[in-house]
């Protein structure tokens, strides 16, 4: 476990505290791994439950009066969310600083947003009332010439966003799906493959760019549209038919070895796009057992594969 926890602690800093201007990369990584180091090797090194709720209870006494003192700093802000992320894993109460999550998310540079929205990632459902508080910060960003904030917007949205405020952002995203960087296209599909899932009525107007996604040159972005593709065929297969031809021509080039070599898992082409495939073809087969086409593929994909 020791091995695990220092090459854990070895990696966050690099992780949440690159390019760090002022003292250098190395002064916050000192820093950084000084604060959160010593309160991770200090539970390890506990023998008792009892033990780690007081040890917890004084670092939350402590991150509660810091994130709440006027004078806290952005900087000092994004390290104390890296900590009450780790006692939030732990099972302990850190909604203190849930508001000042957001807030981090709202006001800070790239590096202190990127840990301010992963802490309202992990830190807040779908339902909670302070999300709504993120909705703008969201449309701003999306909106933003600068790639990074996009993906992060893009990347918050796929993971939480209150179903009421889908309208907000919903044209931005399908304007993203006709971006020039792959990332973003694959990133967009992905959050309205999150909207299908919780409000599919809002999304069923841009299905003829989920055809579009079908279709993309890079092979991630047409990926992550298999799995809309797949709850809108187990939803209703029959119209979705037409698209067989599609399924079988990609499944073809993937058993084929048409893919980047990225794809492959030990010499096997994309194993898991196959098995999406496999299931999409197998909804679109299932009242039409004699299709020669279907059999065709999944004979070639055995054979092939």
């Amino acid at each position: 476990m020791s091995d695990i926890v220092e090459k854990t602690l070895t990696a966050l800093p690099g992780l949440f505290l690159q390019n760090q201007p002022g003292g250098g990369p190395s002064a916050a990584k000192a820093s950084f791994s000084s604060r959160l180091g010593s309160l991770v090797r200090g539970i390890t090194a506990l023998t008792s439950k009892h033990e780690e709720e007081k040890l917890i209870q004084q670092e939350l006494s402590s991150l509660k009066a810091t994130v709440s003192a006027p004078t806290t700093t952005l900087k000092t802000m994004k390290e104390c969310m890296v900590r009450l992320i780790y006692c939030e894993m732990l099972g302990y109460d850190a909604s203190f600083g849930y508001i000042h999550a957001i807030k981090l998310a709202q006001q800070g540079n790239l590096l202190e947003k990127r840990v301010g929205y992963l802490a309202v990632s992990l830190f807040l459902h779908e339902s909670h009332e302070l999300l709504l508080l993120l909705v703008n910060t969201v449309v701003k960003d999306l909106q933003s010439t600068n790639l990074v904030e996009v993906c992060m917007a893009l990347t918050v949205v796929s993971q939480i966003f209150p179903q009421e405020m889908i309208p907000a952002v919903l044209p931005l995203i399908e304007d993203k799906l006709q971006h020039s960087k792959e990332i973003i296209r694959r990133k967009a599909v992905l959050a309205l493959y999150k909207f299908h899932l919780i409000a599919p009525n809002q999304v069923q107007h841009i299905h003829i760019k989920f055809r579009k996604a079908l279709c993309d040159r890079d092979v991630g972005v047409m990926a992550a549209s298999l799995h809309i593709y797949l709850r809108m065929i187990k939803e209703n297969s029959s119209g979705y038919k037409d698209l067989t031809g599609s399924f079988v021509t990609i499944l073809k080039q993937v058993v084929g070895g048409k893919l980047p070599v990225d794809f492959n898992y030990h010499s096997v082409p994309a194993p898991w796009l196959q098995i999406q495939l496999l299931r999409i073809l197998g909804l679109l087969g299932k009242d039409d057992q004699r299709s020669s086409v279907l059999k065709r593929s999944l004979k070639n994909c055995v054979l092939l594969g």
